[in-house]
C-alpha cells in the first residue's frame, strides 16, 4: 500500500511505496511539484524538506545537505524513501520556479472561470 505524499508548496498529492524514492514516484506518476536534476544525490535541485512524517535516506552529497539540514529534514527528494505519509516543502534551488508555476496556474484557472462565467452580449 502506497504512503501519500503532499507537496505543500503546490498541495499536489501522489502515492509512493517504501522501496521507491519519492522524487522517482513523483515522476513515474508524471507529476511535477518537485524539481528535478541529477537523480543521484548530487545536485540538491530536489532538495525537500520533510515537514511531517516519517522516512530513510540514503547516502547524498554533503556539499548540498549538511548534517544539521539532514538532522532538521532537508533531504533530497531522489534520496529519501517514506514509512509513513509525508508533508514535504520544496526547498531547492528552484523553488522559485515550482511556486511561480503555482501562481500562474492559479491565475489562469481564475481567469478562465471568470471569462467562462460572462455571457457574451456583443451583437
Amino acid at each position: 500500500m502506497p504512503y501519500e505524499i503532499l507537496i505543500t508548496n503546490t498541495g499536489e498529492t501522489f502515492g509512493c511505496g517504501g522501496e521507491e524514492s519519492v522524487l522517482a514516484a513523483m515522476e513515474r506518476l508524471r507529476r511535477k511539484g518537485i524539481p528535478v536534476g541529477c537523480r543521484n544525490g548530487g545536485c540538491g535541485v530536489c532538495k525537500v524538506e520533510v515537514v511531517d512524517g516519517q522516512f530513510t535516506t540514503r547516502k547524498m552529497s554533503r556539499a548540498v545537505v549538511s548534517m544539521e539540514e539532514e538532522a532538521r529534514g532537508c533531504v533530497l527528494a531522489c534520496k529519501v524513501y517514506p514509512r509513513s505519509d509525508l508533508r514535504i516543502t520544496v526547498v531547492g534551488k528552484m523553488v522559485r520556479a515550482i511556486e511561480a508555476q503555482q501562481g500562474m496556474a492559479s491565475f489562469a484557472l481564475g481567469f478562465a472561470a471568470t471569462a467562462a462565467s460572462q455571457p457574451d452580449t456583443e451583437s
